[in-house]
């Protein structure tokens, strides 16, 4: 049987251990994006620029139905590593099966409830009238996959907690691959098997997740993991209040940063668009480049949390500070390289989305030399901010990013536009990093989130 000592994360050589528990978590944020690149060329280059439309507005709807259940999952892997690092399996699997019930049930909601409402979604959103069929058809489907989605996600998170990032990483690679071939196969047809057009991307992805679903869990029983449930288990699908409660309270602020992000981005890129089609071009080839950047933040940052969450369950806060500052270097180092990276081939790099003859090159590189460092000072904050939420201190980092995006980033780049042009929204980016490094800075050294908790210890016993 697979047991908890198998990946713990309160025991070895923290450098060692968090690095390879965050590099799976890096490689899956890199084919998942990888996954979204190739599927919207293949929608793009053959299928016109209606489709393409089509897909943009759709991927936008499922970013913000991901992003809500994205911060549960989170709360789940924290939740798990706290009960495995205190070494109390029943409570990790009692967890487990409150989240379960809880995923299903949203899924399902969510996704009978967005099949039928998708007309009026996309009319609320102002899709464009020549974009909106292909994107009914292409969203209906995608309603459909939803909860394999939902479910492949918290079992995600669930073997993240318990110290698991390679599983997780060896279905994914499963997932990419099928979704790339198939999705040619069902865009165009071949054999039996009919031409469908747009839908027929978001059949591939359905088909992915499926069957990635279900050979995670047939892997999980074959192996006869210890967070695995039976039919004797059937109780622990019961919701437990106070699990339910802390997946919620405590998931609810991290999957709202998430719609922070979103919603910040698309005010800049309004501001952005006052500019011109090559400065948007332009920015929107940063952007991409920006995305992989990031990477290495997020998968320390997430890999910081799952190690600590077991360390503080299993009271082990001589090896919380440390991991923050391992985390820290990590961070720095892995996009470190990436950004030397940047500045090294910064008109190559570009050109990769822009063309090497746009005349949009020159901006790409300028903007680039302004903003891209400052993801230095973005991975910080994210570590930091992995320690701190992984006790249980959610809200702090909601606050900071609102600040720092809502009540900085816009204000500067609006205020200063008049007088600097575009590099008032150039600036704004690291003015913006600065803020929000400071505030978790101030907050971590306060050790005020060194109180929080999950859930009182009454409800988790």
């Amino acid at each position: 049987m697979n047991r908890p000592a198998d990946h713990a994360l309160v025991e070895g050589p923290i450098t060692r251990t968090l690095l390879l528990f965050a590099l799976p978590m890096l490689g899956t944020n890199v084919l998942q994006s990888l996954n979204a690149s190739i599927n919207v060329m293949w929608v793009g280059r053959y299928l016109g620029e209606a489709a393409f439309a089509a897909t943009a507005n759709a991927t936008l709807v499922l970013f913000f139905l991901l992003g809500l259940v994205l911060g549960i999952g989170i709360a789940t892997t924290i939740l798990v590593g706290q009960a495995l690092g205190a070494r109390d399996v029943d409570a990790a699997r009692r967890i487990v099966g409150t989240g379960l019930s809880f995923f299903m049930t949203v899924s399902l909601v969510v996704s009978v409830a967005g099949y039928f409402a998708t007309p009026a979604l996309l009319h609320a959103m102002g899709t464009p009238a020549d974009a909106r069929p292909y994107a009914i058809d292409y969203l209906r489907i995608i309603f459909l996959a939803l909860p394999f989605m939902y479910l492949y996600t918290f079992l995600m998170m669930v073997l993240r907690g318990a110290g698991d990032s390679r599983t997780p990483f060896a279905f994914m690679i499963v997932s990419v691959v099928l979704d790339i071939a198939l999705n040619p196969l069902f865009i165009f047809g071949a054999g039996p098997v009919p031409s469908l057009g747009i839908a027929g991307s978001a059949v591939a992805t359905l088909i992915a997740q499926g069957l990635s679903l279900g050979g995670l869990v047939a892997w999980m029983y074959a192996r006869k993991h210890f967070l695995c449930l039976r039919a004797a288990d059937a109780r622990l699908l019961l919701p437990e209040p106070a699990i339910l409660k802390a997946l919620v309270l405590k998931g609810l602020p991290m999957g709202a940063q998430m719609l922070v992000i979103t919603s910040s981005a698309i005010i800049m890129m309004s501001l952005v668009n006052g500019h011109g089609s090559q400065t948007t071009a332009a920015y929107g080839a940063a952007v991409q480049l920006w995305n992989y950047i990031q990477m290495p933040a997020f998968a320390v940052g997430m890999a910081v949390s799952s190690m600590v969450a077991q360390n503080v369950g299993a009271k082990r806060w001589d090896r919380v500070a440390t991991v923050g500052r391992v985390g820290i270097l990590a961070s720095l180092g892995l996009t470190g390289v990436l950004v030397l990276v940047v500045y090294a081939f910064a008109g190559g790099a570009a050109a990769i989305f822009l063309g090497s003859d746009s005349t949009a090159l020159g901006i790409a590189r300028h903007l680039n030399a302004v903003v891209v460092w400052s993801y230095l000072l973005f991975g910080v904050t994210f570590v930091l901010f992995g320690v701190v939420r992984a006790t249980g201190a959610v809200m702090m980092p909601l606050v900071a990013l609102a600040v720092s995006m809502w009540g900085v980033r816009y204000p500067f780049a609006l205020l200063l536009e008049p007088s600097w042009g575009a590099d008032a929204i150039w600036w704004s980016f690291p003015v913006s990093s600065v803020v929000s490094l400071g505030i978790a800075a101030v907050y971590y050294h306060s050790g005020r989130w060194r109180r929080a908790t999950m859930m009182p210890a009454s409800a988790a016993a």
